[in-house]
């Protein structure tokens, strides 16, 4: 059967939106399964993000953190006191520049995430497993492909 142009048009249509759906649900599947695991450890995500970003990327300018992680500048304040008061990083003069204040793990933030991330990391691939490397993969590069187009409209 050869769909006409309006019933092509529609049938994309109604994928696009069903895509959609299916994307968002997924994903919130995933984030409340990545949530409870992150929450065994008395973090929110947002803790959690912020102390993954500086325990593998190093020392951060406060005003980028939001940037990576997906917050707004507002909220970064809020998240690095609550962690500098739980003595998980601690806040220092950039040497390059001064009018730049860096979050930067301490110690005990770089214990605690040596102790939980492995953890974490094997949460999230048990999540992924259902897939095959070769389904990941092909799955990575097409969100990129779609996050890309949507970010360039």
């Amino acid at each position: 059967m050869v769909l006409s142009n309006n019933a092509a048009d529609q049938r994309n249509v109604d994928l696009s939106l069903k895509l959609f759906v299916v994307l968002t649900r997924a994903l919130q599947s995933i984030e409340k399964q990545v949530v409870r695991d992150i929450r065994k450890h008395h973090l929110n995500l947002t803790e959690f993000a912020v102390l993954e970003l500086l325990f593998h990327k190093g020392s951060q300018p406060i005003q980028k953190i939001g940037q990576k992680v997906l917050l707004a500048s507002s909220s970064i304040t809020y998240v690095v006191d609550k962690l500098e008061q739980k003595k998980w990083l601690v806040r220092k003069a950039s040497p390059d520049d001064r009018r730049v204040t860096l979050a930067q793990l301490t110690p005990d933030g770089n214990r605690l995430m040596e102790a939980i991330f492995p953890e974490h990391s094997q949460a999230i691939n048990e999540i992924m497993d259902v897939l095959t490397a070769d389904e990941k993969q092909n799955l990575i590069e097409q969100l990129k492909k779609l996050g890309y187009h949507a970010e360039n409209m």
